[in-house]
């Protein structure tokens, strides 16, 4: 199956070069910003959009594999530094936030369009039960700060002065993590939308990468392969009655049972709020939802998660 999404995809060439010229001035931000500001250089960036293919491996939700492919342009972007303002650190020259992204009419294009994996951050072929048996790994860097976490504290400014807060305290789940994307696949394998394949509605925008002196970063956000046409906004006043017409309106054109619940936690296309105000409305049995709809709903309202 193969599936293609207008998803912006940005790869800037500037990185390695900005890597060598600061390592010629030996790290001085102030150095290579005066060294550059005047020379009138350039870098360029490619450009595109995005395309999914899938395969199922098996009858579980997560059993498939995805390949995310790019259909890019490499455009000339802008100036290496700002004219204007010194850096005040390496991460603001490896993402210029001085650059206008022109639209691709008036961008100067030097090359493409070219297909090929977007492999860059990890997300080109990805068995989806394989990657979330790797997003276990935040799980561990948490673990690993125990220590650390056990001896911080939070300075809590009050009316009768301050007062220190020990972080445990203030965050006692802390350690009871469960990343969202893993509770995303949860969350549809017992619900109503299991009864279709997840890959049927839904890409996933893979990273997995180790920043400069980061921490390794994995994740994904889900782009939906078909949305609604109009945004489900809770409104002030709406009642509960009229939210449950609008989302059973919703399934009904996506063609997924409960399929707002997922779009409401890609928090786009469906206000977080309206899950809040539904899940009051079940609680109070002013409304309901399928037995196993309602208890994804009501788990999620508890702890929610967005993308």
């Amino acid at each position: 199956m193969l599936s293609s999404l207008p998803t912006a995809c940005a790869a800037a060439t500037i990185a390695p070069g900005v890597e060598r010229a600061l390592a010629d001035v030996g790290g001085d931000l102030t150095a290579f910003w005066n060294r550059h500001r005047e020379s009138g250089e350039k870098f360029t960036e490619w450009r595109g959009v995005s395309a999914f293919a899938f395969a199922p491996t098996g009858p579980g939700t997560a059993d498939f594999v995805q390949i995310s492919l790019g259909r890019e342009r490499e455009h000339l972007a802008g100036p290496v530094v700002d004219r204007d303002y010194r850096p005040t650190s390496a991460d603001q020259l490896f993402e210029p936030t001085w650059v206008s992204r022109e639209s691709a009419v008036e961008a100067r294009q030097l090359a493409g369009p070219v297909y090929r994996l977007r492999g860059r951050t990890g997300g080109g072929i990805v068995h989806m039960r394989s990657f979330l048996a790797r997003r276990r790994i935040e799980r561990e860097q948490r673990e690993a700060s125990r220590p650390e976490l056990e001896n911080r504290v939070i300075h809590e400014v009050g009316s009768v002065g301050v007062r220190d807060i020990p972080f445990l305290d203030a965050n006692p789940d802390w350690f009871d993590f469960f990343p969202r994307e893993n509770r995303f696949f949860a969350d549809w394998a017992r619900s109503s939308s299991a009864a279709a394949r997840i890959f049927d509605h839904w890409a996933f925008d893979i990273h997995d990468f180790e920043g400069r002196g980061q921490k390794r970063e994995i994740g994904f956000i889900p782009r939906p392969l078909k949305h609604p046409a109009e945004k489900l906004l809770a409104g002030e006043g709406v009642s509960v009655h009229r939210l449950m017409e609008r989302i059973e309106a919703i399934d009904e054109e996506v063609g997924l049972p409960f399929a707002w619940l997922f779009l409401m936690t890609h928090g786009h296309w469906v206000d977080p709020d309206v899950g809040y105000i539904i899940a009051d409305g079940l609680r109070a049995g002013r409304v309901r939802l399928p037995d196993k709809d309602a208890a994804v709903l009501l788990a999620w309202a508890d702890r929610p998660y967005l993308f």
